[in-house]
């Protein structure tokens, strides 16, 4: 089975409780979901393989090293997964960038596609799909569906809060998807929403609310 991986680096915890709060504005709100994303990109590719490399320094030439295999992409799912692909994009700046587009039905709490645009050659890359909540695990886990379909199988998933609900259905229908997470909530509520969570990301992310 794939790693799941809880965040316990006080940076990412530090940041977390201010994205909480009620009275963290749009503008700080945007920028700590990209910090975040940032922090937890650099655990997400700890094990990312390396290969040597002739270099020349001013003094010398010497081997050093450098990312090997396959090249790498963002998948944000959209609309709140925009907010964390500029700090990925800061650690990864040559990775390509996909999008795929869920709602969640408010009635079944079911995923519902509208949009997926995805690079032409996303197959053959390292994947990692992003979103701030991993709340029922509904659109996350059927986002992967759709990668997989697309014959991708190198796939990474990281979110900066999840619920226990979420991540057991990951789990369950994605055994071979790493997953990171900055923090582990209690529950849904009968929203479901993540308690205590942070309310709508997207919505806190773009200022619609």
């Amino acid at each position: 089975m794939a790693k799941t991986v809880v965040m316990d680096h006080p940076l990412i915890q530090h940041k977390i409780s201010y994205i909480r709060r009620t009275d963290t504005g749009t503008k700080d709100f945007r920028q700590t979901i990209r910090e975040i994303a940032m922090l937890i990109c650099y655990e997400a590719t700890r094990e990312l393989q390396l290969e040597d490399t002739r270099i020349k320094t001013p003094i010398c030439s010497t081997v050093g090293k450098q990312l090997k295999g396959k090249k790498m992409a963002i998948v944000p799912i959209l609309r709140a997964g925009l907010g964390m692909v500029d700090g990925v994009l800061d650690l990864i700046p040559a990775a390509k960038v996909g999008h795929i587009g869920l709602y969640r039905d408010p009635e079944t709490l079911n995923p519902v596609e509208y949009y997926c645009k995805l690079p032409a050659d996303c197959a053959e890359r390292e994947v990692f799909v992003v979103d701030p909540m991993l709340a029922t695990g509904g659109s996350s886990a059927e986002a992967i569906r759709m990668l997989k379909d697309k014959g991708c199988k190198n796939i990474h998933f990281m979110c900066i809060i999840a619920a226990p609900e979420g991540v057991e259905r990951m789990q369950c229908m994605h055994p071979d998807v790493d997953m990171y997470i900055g923090a582990l909530d209690e529950r849904l509520n009968d929203h479901g929403y993540i308690v205590p969570g942070l309310g709508d990301a997207g919505d806190r992310i773009f200022g619609t609310k």
